[in-house]
């Protein structure tokens, strides 16, 4: 079994673990190709910014489960995964990370459905016509 470092990220109500692995082999998210998983360019340069940024594209890999929240909420708790299983393996990739606002968790969820706002979070009721 392979060396590796453990990271969790989490996004809305998305939760992504990573296995990050020093090598050159295909990084799976759910057993299925990171770039099928996540298909689009925006997508890619998302998961692939930690690596770029600390100049480590290509020289790791990653296995990575998420569950909940949709696709956008996973590659952001993803993004975030990553970057600490980055800082986890090597401290001083820290300082890079953090003003690129890597290791920053975004915490905003959505807005429960309140009494008296007619069906929504934020709507108000319409008043009567007349």
């Amino acid at each position: 079994m392979k060396k590796y470092i453990y990271a969790i990220g989490r996004r809305r109500s998305a939760i992504v673990t990573v296995k990050l692995f020093k090598g050159k082999e295909e990084s799976l998210v759910n057993n299925i190709s990171v770039s099928k998983y996540f298909p689009s360019p925006h997508q890619k340069i998302k998961y692939q910014k930690p690596f770029v940024l600390t100049s480590l594209l290509g020289k790791y890999f990653f296995q990575a489960k998420a569950s909940g929240g949709g696709k956008e909420g996973q590659l952001d708790a993803l993004a975030l995964a990553i970057s600490r299983a980055l800082e986890r393996q090597n401290p001083d990739l820290r300082d890079p990370l953090k003003k690129a606002k890597l290791l920053r968790v975004d915490s905003r969820i959505r807005q429960r459905r309140r009494v008296g706002k007619g069906g929504k979070a934020r709507r108000g009721k319409q008043s009567p016509r007349r």
